[in-house]
């Protein structure tokens, strides 16, 4: 599908491209949402540029993601989608800006997009051009990434106080260290994919802030790529401090789980000594020999019984003695 966004009557208004119609004279902005066949030569041929495929926008090369052809900037970055999901996942994004013009080539539809387009319906600059909506995009998507690390602190914090909660509001330990486990694993999942989508957008704004490119934009505009190169380098330490913390609750997490371990093998492994003089005993009484002298005693049972419970007891007390339970 083919969008094509003009600035008419002071805001950005969308127009559908459909087969065998011509790309608008005052469009600045043309988005290429999951192109069909023959729509990427279209562009081609209206743009003079090259609409890269969707194997070549997951190629990890920085010569094959940032380059200039034929007078046309290409970038390709990932985005976060579905953050608020089960399942986040990575949308790579192609930004092609060629003369005025801004193209973007993507196969996902992540949030920056849809609040860049509700924030130019309702109101766009005069004069913008696609340098200015790429600019806006960035910053907007820079914007969403801080928005997902704040919600991931939030939830890490929440795990901490699970982890670290007193023992005498614990109920359920299996289950909820299980809980606990599979929320820190999806926020470490959440924040390294936050990460990468950082690196990939500080690399764009790295490759305009370039000397050669910084001349297209004005002075505003490159003391707005500044600020959003010191935003990228801010939010990417925060999230690695969150994934230091992920990882040091999994540990204590982990550490916790075998604390709990361990108190199920005492308890056996206390039984199983607990049980063992009497076992002993029963089965010393239980070998019928001909003579054995307190068979014949009327209170040899209840005397056997006493020293069974006696050689139960003793080992108990001696381990609550020495601390061992």
């Amino acid at each position: 599908m083919i969008t094509a966004y003009c600035q008419r009557g002071g805001m950005l208004a969308a127009v559908p491209i459909t087969a065998g119609a011509e790309i608008p004279a005052d469009a600045v902005w043309i988005d290429l949402f999951r192109p069909e066949e023959g729509e990427d030569r279209i562009i081609e041929a209206a743009l003079g540029i090259s609409v890269p495929t969707r194997e070549e926008m997951f190629e990890i090369e920085p010569s094959s993601r940032l380059r200039v052809e034929n007078g046309a900037r290409y970038m390709t970055g990932a985005i976060v989608c579905n953050s608020e999901g089960e399942r986040p996942a990575l949308a790579q994004i192609s930004f092609i800006l060629a003369g005025n013009r801004l193209t973007t080539v993507r196969y996902d539809e992540p949030t920056p997009f849809r609040l860049v387009v509700a924030k130019l319906d309702r109101s766009c600059p005069t004069g913008t051009r696609g340098e200015r909506l790429l600019l806006i995009m960035l910053d907007t998507i820079i914007d969403r990434a801080a928005d997902i690390i704040e919600r991931l602190a939030v939830d890490i914090d929440a795990a901490s106080q699970q982890v670290f909660e007193p023992e005498l509001e614990r109920s359920g330990d299996s289950q909820r260290f299980r809980t606990i486990l599979k929320l820190l694993g999806r926020r470490g999942d959440l924040g390294s994919k936050v990460r990468e989508s950082l690196v990939s957008m500080g690399r764009v704004v790295t490759f305009l802030s370039t000397e050669g490119e910084a001349e297209r934009f004005d002075k505003d505009q490159r003391a707005l790529l500044k600020s959003m190169q010191r935003d990228v380098a801010s939010l990417n330490d925060h999230v690695s401090y969150l994934g230091s913390k992920i990882t040091f609750l999994l540990d204590a997490t982990l550490g916790m789980v075998g604390i709990e371990q361990n108190n199920i093998i005492k308890i056996f492994a206390v039984l199983s000594v607990v049980l063992m003089p009497p076992t002993l005993i029963a089965s010393v009484y239980g070998m019928n020999f001909q003579h054995m002298p307190e068979l014949d005693e009327r209170w040899g049972y209840p005397i056997a019984l006493v020293a069974m419970l006696a050689a139960a007891v003793v080992p108990y007390l001696f381990f609550k003695w020495k601390r061992w339970l």
